[in-house]
């Protein structure tokens, strides 16, 4: 199944969106549960799974899935990127998502940027 990339504007939307921001902050650091987020974002639990939803179509959450003291199973999530930058010039604007990866992958990746301004 082909899937349609993804405009700036729909990711912009849907980092505008404050509850959707809180969740990416309460997973920036830590996987957490679905429930875990809830508590921890002040959400009722149908929510924080659309907020999930739409974050994980823009792959700006990873999904895993973790296992309980007690053998059971359960998906936990982490943010998916480092940092976001919104850049606006007379053309109009680009957004630049910048992925979890390596120290010499970021460095190659900030050279080429520098190079093509």
């Amino acid at each position: 199944m082909d899937e349609q990339p993804r405009t700036v504007e729909e990711v912009l939307d849907t980092i505008g969106d404050g509850r959707a921001r809180d969740v990416l902050a309460a997973v920036a650091t830590e996987a957490r549960s679905a429930k875990e987020l809830a508590e921890a974002c002040d959400m009722s639990l149908p929510t924080v799974y659309r907020r999930l939803e739409v974050l994980q179509e823009h792959e700006l959450v990873s999904e895993r899935t973790a296992v309980a003291d007690d053998g059971n199973h359960y998906n936990v999530y982490t943010c998916n990127f480092d940092s976001t930058v919104i850049k606006l010039d007379d053309d109009g604007y680009d957004v630049r998502i910048y992925r979890k990866e390596n120290a010499p992958d970021r460095f190659t990746q900030l050279w080429d940027d520098l190079a093509g301004e």
